[in-house]
């Protein structure tokens, strides 16, 4: 499958100003892809870069400003730089003159906080080769081995730099499990249910449906991709039986009245959910739909930036669904992209995040990692409009057995 930029791995590279982070990245890629000067600070906001690494293949390099950056400037441009820890699946932090103090400390103390794995890189090692007692010094303090790099003489080194990489980064951020593969068999025929209307885009298809039907053919089956009102006539006409029927969320109603209960139903939302998000999480928070009360705040998390039609999924017809489903008066608030929130997560009762086809896995799983810490439900869009129909179980029905299997919901 040709990669998206959501399954290209992501890597940050973070370290002091005038470290040579972005001679590095030129290095490594061979490409004058970062702008480099002598002046400190040359990098004043992350910049991305779509590269090729060998043995891993594509990927985006994001270059950071410098984490002891100084003045209001300065401030804005770190909080920046330490965003992006959250958004990257690999973290590089240069070091160079024998040098390793907070800066530094605080760093690999974010890294941990997330989760993120990180190889530490000595640069201008040509000008200052790291001592023993200063190797010795990072083992004790990271329990991890210092790698030299020279950008300047990048051939000695990018041999080495490229096998540790390969060996470290998570190989989860650059291949991927399929969508389906799991819940059908070679041969079996797979109905796709996929309206077009208003906030369908012009002459194709969504992200989504367009994952599943390649993980469909993939898998050896056969795709059968309808509107939702040509799939009543179909049954009735063909005598071929689906062993799974995928819809859109917006017609989940529909389709649950028009296939039969023998026949396992979801949608491309919770699909993508299995992949991409906190899936037991999404399973267990679901239900808290049902106790929300009078005041309390919903935040519907998009992971993309779009137009927004008069009947938007996330900004218009769940928050309507919900309210109605409920009784109660809800405020909704709902945030697009990788921005930060509105408000302290703790201000909510529930977070509903989308299916997450733009973004990769550790940025959807590091976006919903305060509201879990917090012990506030998560759910999905897919889910929660399924809950809200009182089709929540036949949705999830499907994945139960193979999450039950692996211990996944508590």
């Amino acid at each position: 499958m040709t990669k998206g930029k959501d399954h290209k791995p992501h890597i940050g590279i973070f370290g002091r100003r005038n470290y040579g982070k972005s001679s590095i990245i030129n290095a490594i890629t061979g490409q004058d892809v970062a702008i480099i000067s002598e002046i400190a600070g040359t990098t004043t906001d992350p910049v991305k870069k779509s590269v090729e690494i060998e043995g891993i293949g594509p990927a985006v390099i994001i270059d950071t400003a410098g984490i002891d950056d100084v003045g209001d400037l300065g401030e804005l441009r770190v909080k920046k730089t330490l965003a992006v820890i959250r958004q990257v699946d690999f973290a590089i932090l240069v070091i160079t003159n024998q040098t390793f103090t907070r800066f530094e400390q605080d760093l690999i103390n974010n890294f941990n906080e997330y989760d993120l794995p990180y190889l530490i890189l000595y640069n201008k090692s040509d000008l200052k080769p790291p001592d023993e007692s200063f190797r010795e010094e990072i083992r004790r303090i990271t329990n991890r081995e210092l790698l030299e790099y020279s950008a300047v003489n990048a051939e000695k080194y990018n041999a080495g730099f490229l096998k540790t990489l390969r060996s470290e980064i998570p190989k989860s951020s650059y291949k991927h499990t399929g969508l389906i593969g799991d819940l059908v068999t070679p041969g079996d025929i797979v109905l796709l249910i996929t309206p077009i209307d208003i906030e369908a885009p012009e002459g194709r298809l969504i992200l989504p449906q367009v994952q599943v039907i390649r993980d469909v053919l993939d898998n050896d089956c056969t795709a059968i991709v309808l509107k939702e009102r040509e799939v009543d006539d179909f049954l009735r006409k063909n005598p071929v039986k689906p062993s799974l029927v995928i819809t859109d969320s917006q017609v989940f109603l529909k389709a649950d009245a028009s296939i039969p209960r023998d026949i396992p139903l979801t949608s491309f939302s919770i699909v993508l959910a299995r992949q991409k998000g906190d899936f037991a999480s999404y399973i267990k928070g679901t239900p808290a739909i049902g106790k929300l009360k009078d005041g309390d705040r919903v935040l519907l998390l998009e992971s993309c930036s779009h137009h927004v039609s008069c009947d938007d999924i996330g900004r218009v017809k769940i928050p309507r669904w919900i309210s109605n489903f409920s009784g109660k008066k809800i405020e909704y608030d709902t945030l697009a992209g990788l921005d930060n929130l509105p408000r302290p997560i703790s201000d909510y009762s529930l977070v509903i995040q989308c299916g997450g086809c733009m973004i990769t896995h550790k940025q959807l799983k590091n976006r919903l990692k305060d509201a879990i810490n917090h012990d506030i439900p998560v759910s999905n869009y897919g889910m929660a409009i399924a809950y809200v129909h009182g089709i929540f179980n036949r949705a999830v029905e499907p994945f139960l057995g193979i999450l039950n299997k692996h211990d996944e919901i508590i």
